[in-house]
């Protein structure tokens, strides 16, 4: 356990605002935030909901709801904002699939994913109706699409735009990224072809 005198390196400060009855601006909240889960089986993994809207526009006064959130998908007409530290993946493929089935079975099972498409480029192969503003804060990361990949470094955007993803460290230390996930209406996407 850390001490209360020595910060946790991994936590996330933050910061909200809003007014007093007066209408003015002014800090309600500063701390640590505490909507984070973690997995024993993966160490390093962390998830951190840091605020989530539940209504376009959104009323600036909502109050906060991240503790109630599940899933990876942001709510109906809403957004969510999360910060997730990635580990670096093991090298056996079995110990791949075994983690990331572990990671979307308790706690993003609300993501589209299937476990045996033929041609799979990685088990974490999924997709959610939203767009999604990733952030590279730290370390990097491959995106992987159906048909190929890039790697990102920290300072990097991607604009996630509904599609089936995956994300791959290879690298030998955690990634943290920052998600916007805003939600949309993907009926126009046809199902990939086999």
């Amino acid at each position: 356990m850390t001490p209360a005198s020595t910060p946790d390196p991994r936590a996330i400060r933050r910061v909200v605002t809003g007014h007093d009855a007066a209408g003015r601006s002014r800090i309600v909240e500063d701390g640590a935030a505490t909507a984070v889960r973690t997995l024993d089986i993966r160490p390093g993994f962390q998830s951190v909901n840091l605020w989530r809207t539940s209504a376009s526009p959104a009323p600036v006064d909502e109050p906060d709801a991240t503790s109630a959130h599940v899933g990876v998908s942001p709510p109906a007409r809403g957004t969510v904002l999360r910060i997730i530290d990635l580990p670096p993946e093991p090298a056996d493929p079995a110990e791949l699939r075994r983690l990331i089935g572990a990671t979307f079975g308790k706690l993003f099972d609300d993501a589209h994913r299937d476990d045996t498409p033929p041609g799979q480029l990685h088990p974490g192969m999924h997709r959610t109706a939203s767009i999604d503003y990733a952030l590279i804060l730290e370390g990097e990361v491959f995106a992987v699409m159906d048909t190929e990949e890039t790697l990102l470094r920290a300072g990097d955007v991607l604009i996630q735009r509904g599609t089936n993803h995956a994300w791959a460290n290879r690298s030998d230390r955690v990634c943290r990224i920052a998600f916007v996930l805003i939600d949309a209406d993907d009926s126009a996407v046809a199902p990939p072809s086999p």
